[in-house]
């Protein structure tokens, strides 16, 4: 069954939409002092999600870390296996199927009220080095059409579009991944070609888009990463004037200026939109400042810089791009922006991993792709590799994703309502089985326990990796794939002492009942205390199966459960088992 259906997006709409109220536009957005307000003077704040994968292919989210560059190195290995035909009409066929009208009517669906377009130069003009006549301006139909489409569709939707130059003509830093630079080719800052590029495109993009009232704003260099001053500072966060980053940030504007007076302008700073030294006071009165925070601590400690600097210059700061991280990191740090009246935009909304609204799958044919390019598999054929590289193209459709309602789940409800939620309505009958996986929907210490739940290398200088299978779900609890005779493909692995799960679960009837645990361990047997309603029912031993493939079901009888809602808690006294699923059978009957 495909993983989005009427009924799905019918229940996020009643689980989500009703608890946040995204603003409706009313003339264009505009700054007033510290806020973001509409033309009635309401302030609005950003609830987005950004388009990452769609216009420009960083290698990570095509498990390509390592193996490609960026994407002008994918496109380069993928001719040499197809030839340029066929990368052609990849490429054609994923700007084609990466975002629809279904993707952004998911996201309003959803309770998101914007959507940050990171947009790739290359859709909308020549590189500077393939302009026929130097120094004028290739339009290239492309990335306005899309654009144009998205709009479209964001319009409808009632959703903010935000606009973002993600790649920058030459590239706008030393990582070169997110921009799409080529290290061999002058970058943004060492060519005033690539400079009068990047204006003339803003300027084209701001008549295109001047009477537009949904688009929320033009957020100018996503994360310039470069030392001006110095070589040694590889990424800019060292800078301490920015000239040149403040003056072609100032020529832009002037450039849009010139043809609308209405739209936001968001800034970045160097250090991937964080150092803002030398930039500030900005002279345009219609600017909102932008930074982007990922994997540390999200205390307000975290943000003070950006306060400070919200308070000092008063004008309005927003959370441009975060994500890439747990969802008890996803609450706690949107939390934190919220409770400080700082908009957002998450990163990114579907890519070929589980810690985002959508996961594209992999294809058989993709991942012999991906193997030979990393070196751990042989060149396949042209043919394989074209499959593969098309099936992708099918599978980034949004009714061909894997949808995690515990991402959007984090994001969006657990922020305002802490009371846990079934993650299935868990309807028991006679004979009932729940997958160990479908614990409750909540956050770490209401829907379950667990001891590593998010990763905070930046504060910390630990890497943790908080769901160590990496599959189906985004909490701390460690879930990997499963194949045992009765599954739905994933279990439950790395149990540890002192963690636990919650299932909500709906008894039809009131009586006595059954409960198995399908477990399996190689080493060590384990133990649980089973609890219903927070009442102690067993004190349950285990058993040792050999293997963490050989499965055994362990017997605990006399369970009662009343009429209706109950919740049926397991705590790991004793871990190393792995938990596929919990079976319920009726004794008796009241």
């Amino acid at each position: 069954m495909k993983p989005i259906q009427n009924q799905i997006l019918i229940f996020l709409f009643f689980s989500f939409v009703f608890s946040v109220h995204p603003g409706n536009a009313q003339g264009f957005l505009k700054v007033q002092g510290k806020a973001i307000v509409n033309s009635n003077n309401k302030e609005v704040i950003f609830r987005g999600m950004g388009l990452g994968g769609w216009m420009l292919q960083e290698p990570y989210m095509l498990q390509l870390s390592g193996a490609a560059i960026a994407q002008y190195d994918i496109k380069q290995k993928i001719k040499n296996l197809v030839g340029p035909e066929k990368t052609e009409t990849f490429y054609n066929a994923w700007l084609a199927n990466h975002c629809q009208k279904k993707d952004i009517d998911s996201l309003a669906a959803w309770g998101f009220n914007s959507v940050r377009l990171p947009m790739h130069y290359n859709l909308y003009t020549l590189p500077v080095n393939q302009e026929p006549v130097p120094g004028k301006q290739t339009w290239l139909h492309k990335g306005f059409e899309m654009t144009d489409s998205l709009l479209s569709w964001c319009k409808a939707a009632k959703l903010y579009l935000i606009l973002d130059l993600h790649a920058a003509p030459g590239g706008q830093g030393n990582d070169n991944a997110i921009s799409d630079r080529d290290s061999t080719k002058p970058s943004l800052w060492q060519s005033s070609a690539n400079q009068q590029k990047t204006v003339a495109l803003w300027k084209k993009l701001a008549e295109r888009y001047k009477n537009e009232e949904w688009i929320g704003g033009y957020d100018l260099i996503n994360e310039p990463n470069w030392g001006f001053q110095t070589r040694e500072d590889k990424n800019g966060c060292a800078e301490t004037e920015n000239a040149p980053l403040k003056t072609l940030l100032t020529n832009i504007t002037a450039a849009i200026r010139e043809v609308d007076k209405q739209h936001i302008i968001f800034i970045e700073g160097n250090c991937w939109g964080n150092n803002y030294a030398g930039l500030l006071p900005f002279a345009d009165n219609n600017t909102v400042l932008s930074f982007h925070k990922y994997w540390n601590y999200n205390n307000k400690e975290s943000i003070t810089g950006f306060l400070e600097l919200r308070e000092k210059y008063n004008m309005p700061i927003w959370m441009g791009e975060s994500g890439e991280n747990s969802n008890t990191w996803f609450t706690e740090a949107i939390s934190l922006f919220e409770k400080n009246g700082i908009g957002w935009a998450w990163w990114p909304l579907k890519k070929l991993g589980v810690n985002n609204p959508l996961q594209i799958k992999v294809n058989k044919d993709y991942k012999q792709l991906i193997d030979y390019w990393n070196g751990k598999a042989p060149e396949p054929s042209a043919d394989s590799a074209f499959n593969g590289l098309m099936q992708l193209t099918e599978d980034i459709k949004i009714e061909n994703n894997l949808f995690k309602r515990d991402v959007v789940n984090s994001m969006i409800n657990q922020v305002v309502n802490p009371q846990t939620q079934p993650y299935f309505h868990n309807n028991i009958q006679a004979s009932t089985v729940i997958f160990a996986v479908n614990y409750d929907l909540g956050k770490n210490g209401a829907a379950y326990y667990d001891g590593d739940t998010a990763n905070y290398r930046i504060s910390s200088g630990v890497n943790v990796v908080w769901n160590k299978g990496r599959q189906y779900r985004n909490d701390g609890v460690d879930i990997d794939t499963c194949a045992d005779v009765t599954t739905n493909g994933f279990c439950i692995i790395n149990t540890e002492r002192g963690e636990w799960l919650q299932y909500t679960v709906k008894a039809l009837k009131k009586g006595t009942y059954t409960i198995g645990l399908r477990t399996a361990a190689k080493d060590s047997a384990g133990r649980i205390l089973l609890l219903v309603d927070n009442a102690i029912q067993k004190d349950t031993v285990l058993p040792r199966t050999s293997s963490n493939h050989k499965w055994q079901t362990t017997i605990i009888q006399n369970v009662l459960l009343r009429k209706g809602l109950n919740k049926i808690r397991i705590n790991i006294l004793t871990g190393g088992f792995h938990l596929n699923y919990l079976s319920f059978t009726k004794e008796n009957n009241y």
